[in-house]
């Protein structure tokens, strides 16, 4: 014999399956980790996303998105050959850069020295700073450049002196305190 069956019948059974299909039993958190963890190496290195995209290529057709015009759009001075343009170019306008007003000059011959406080060489123990001392102690970067004595600070140990320039008010504080001053040419 026949069943007969009614639309109402393979509504409800097929709500009845639903919840067991979606019961399906997830994988253990356990095996979860097992899974992620892989080796590093370079069978399976990537960049990250969206560091690495892909060349356009221009002039291939327009179906590409990049034919015809090859992405320079149609006429004007962008899109012929040799559009080199130096920076700073605003399209044949009179640049910022000549618009405004030159004043003084940079001399060649400025000597740029390295600024040492006497509120700084209070922590050096030698009886002589020179600059050899002041590198040692990261007072100063660089032992080809000239070294400047600064009064900002005080000193109270008398100490000998062997750099490039003093300012007035360290030569003051340094023969106040009982030190003294060699100059050396640079």
């Amino acid at each position: 014999m026949r069943k007969k069956v009614t639309v109402k019948d393979t509504k409800a059974e097929a709500a009845s399956e639903a919840p067991k299909a979606r019961r399906a039993k997830a994988p253990s958190a356990k095996k979860q980790v097992e899974q992620k963890i892989e080796t590093v190496g370079l069978h399976n290195l990537k960049p990250p996303v969206g560091s690495h995209q892909k060349r356009k290529l221009k002039g291939r057709g327009s179906s590409s998105g990049h034919g015809k015009t090859s992405t320079r759009g149609s006429k004007g001075q962008t899109s012929r050959a040799g559009r080199d343009f130096y920076l700073g170019f605003e399209g044949g306008q009179t640049p910022l850069i000549r618009r405004i007003p030159k004043r003084g000059f940079t001399s060649k011959f400025q000597k740029i020295y390295q600024i040492v406080n006497l509120e700084s060489i209070k922590r050096i123990k030698d009886a002589t700073v020179t600059p050899e001392v002041l590198l040692k102690k990261g007072l100063i970067k660089s032992r080809s450049l000239p070294v400047k004595i600064l009064g900002d600070g005080e000193i109270k140990d008398a100490k000998t002196f062997k750099v490039h320039a003093f300012s007035k008010s360290a030569e003051e504080k340094i023969k106040k305190a009982g030190g003294a001053i060699e100059v050396l040419n640079a």
